[in-house]
């Protein structure tokens, strides 16, 4: 295995292990979440440049606009929620209250 796979599938289980077992906060889980995005980016960069092919070339700025959108999202959905529920514990919300 080369060692640029290693690293990257590393820091995409790491980013995963981390939002498997640190879920206290919703920011830990965003950036979590990030971490595992951009590790994919990479990925896919650096497989797009290894096939030296033009049609896989517009797809890592495919996933990075993707992965932009969704922080944003997920930023969003964290001011609204510390807003309403003045915290950003995961284990103050629930899913049956309106």
């Amino acid at each position: 295995m080369p060692l640029t796979q290693l690293t990257y599938m590393s820091a995409f289980f790491l980013a995963l292990t981390g939002l498997a077992l640190y879920r206290i906060h919703l920011l830990s889980a965003l950036l979590c979440l990030e971490g595992m995005m951009l590790s994919l980016f990479v990925a896919l960069s650096l497989w797009a440049l290894q096939l030296d092919s033009t049609n896989f070339s517009p797809s890592p700025m495919f996933m990075l606009a993707f992965s932009a959108c969704e922080a944003g999202a997920g930023l969003a959905l964290m001011v609204a929620t510390a807003r309403t529920h003045s915290s950003d514990h995961l284990k103050v919300f629930s899913l049956l209250k309106c």
